[in-house]
């Protein structure tokens, strides 16, 4: 099946799917692909497992790769589990753990994050990793606390931080 599969986007659920897509269109320069989504109806609650299931949010183009790479999908729905409450920031928490961008200066990048809301969860540090080369790099979290990697590779081949 892999000569089948192609990655298509990544999702996460927001309080704030418009501000939370602001946030990534002004520091990572991602660019929305329309039309917005307003998504509800029988199909929606099958699909989700949700009655009266009713979702809306953007498509953002991550930055880097053209017009068919990948995206951002950021919805948020009327009913959040949980009230909308998160759990404590973990890095090592199971499930997905973080979304990486490849930056020119991971200090400027988290500065930025910093400056749009986002928080630091660790500190910059600079490792030497198999292969040769070295990597900068850190975690900090976008406003509504999801983790990101901030990376800049040295010498070598960017990898799968």
């Amino acid at each position: 099946m892999s000569d089948m599969a192609r990655y298509v986007h990544t999702n996460l659920i927001a309080a704030d799917w418009q501000a939370l897509a602001r946030f990534y269109e002004e520091v990572f320069g991602c660019v929305r692909v329309p039309p917005e989504r307003d998504l509800a109806g029988p199909a929606m609650a099958a699909g989700t497992g949700l009655p009266a299931a009713h979702l809306r949010g953007v498509h953002l183009r991550l930055p880097s790769h053209g017009e068919a790479g990948p995206t951002l999908e950021i919805f948020t729905y009327d009913s959040l589990a949980d009230g909308g409450r998160r759990p404590p920031i973990a890095v090592n928490r199971p499930g997905f753990g973080h979304l990486a961008f490849s930056v020119a200066d991971v200090a400027a990048a988290a500065a930025a994050v910093l400056a749009a809301g986002g928080q630091p969860v660790g500190e910059i540090v600079t490792v030497a990793v198999p292969g040769g080369g070295r990597v900068t790099w850190c975690y900090v979290t976008d406003p509504e606390g999801n983790v990101l990697e901030l990376q800049s590779w040295s010498v070598g081949t960017p990898g799968n931080g």
